[in-house]
């Protein structure tokens, strides 16, 4: 089965393929976020970045308690 995740060169290809005008980043680790903003021919903007202060899901704090449970 084909999946582009944890793959940022192959999403900033499908999306180059795509032809979109500018793409935002949500999520994606540092590393793959410099890796997609390198090869996508699009303006790039980076919304959210992932992290392991709240275990990979960095939205979680807009959604739940969960940023109150953290020492």
């Amino acid at each position: 089965m084909f999946e582009a995740t944890c793959n940022p060169i192959l999403q900033a290809e499908l999306l180059n393929r795509a032809r979109t005008d500018f793409n935002i980043i949500i999520g994606l680790c540092v590393g793959h976020d410099m890796l997609f903003t390198k090869f996508s021919k699009a303006p790039v903007a980076t919304l959210v970045v992932k992290d392991r202060m709240t275990g990979h899901n960095p939205v979680i704090s807009l959604y739940t308690r969960y940023h109150r449970f953290i020492v």
